[in-house]
């Protein structure tokens, strides 16, 4: 319903529920449920673009806000676990940031994941379980003979367009970032350095 709202960060709050702040666009103040790390680096009175989800239950209806479109997509990804709310993808967000998450479901790290604050090992293994081929296993389109064909680059176009980015946006910033990255057979530092550029 609302893919981000651009305006004045007009007041920050942080309680027992969470962290919010609250966004002015278009003269309408809205309340936003974020992420510690947003919550920390986005400054009151400041113009900001901030990426949103829309979710409701039967007795309420709740905005979350997102200073990067990656990590607003990754925690639409985590909800669709089920027994995974808005409240621990939050969490989950809280205690890793988006490109260490998926490297932890890719790599199937499920004992790193309990580290954030409600999740158990049956759920870790759970969301590793249902969020891995999600992540992973899109049928990918040919890509430029310009970009290495290795299997990190191919796991990393995988993710980017599970995120639901346009194949020409990857191609393009995969062409990009190719030539500056150390080790093409690392998926984490492809994906990694995708992301910033493509959060740029």
């Amino acid at each position: 319903m609302y893919d981000y709202f651009k305006g004045l960060i007009t007041d920050k709050r942080k309680n027992s529920k969470g962290c919010f702040f609250t966004i002015e666009a278009g003269g309408v103040g809205y309340l936003l449920e974020v992420t510690e790390s947003d919550f920390l680096n986005v400054k009151q009175d400041e113009i900001k673009k901030i990426y949103t989800l829309l979710t409701h239950r039967e007795d309420a209806m709740s905005l979350y806000g997102f200073a990067n479109k990656e990590t607003r997509d990754i925690f639409q990804i985590l909800i669709s676990v089920s027994g995974v709310g808005a409240k621990m993808a939050i969490a989950l967000l809280n205690e890793f940031d988006a490109c260490d998450l998926i490297s932890l479901v890719i790599n199937g790290d499920f004992k790193e994941l309990t580290r954030a604050k409600g999740v158990g090992p049956k759920l870790a293994q759970k969301i590793i379980l249902e969020l891995k081929d999600k992540l992973i296993k899109t049928e990918l389109p040919k890509t430029s003979c310009s970009i290495p064909q290795t299997e990190a680059v191919a796991d990393a176009q995988a993710v980017l367009l599970s995120l639901g980015y346009e194949n020409k946006e990857i191609e393009d910033v995969l062409s990009k970032i190719m030539p500056t990255v150390e080790n093409d057979s690392n998926p984490e530092e492809v994906l990694r350095k995708a992301l910033t550029c493509l959060s740029m």
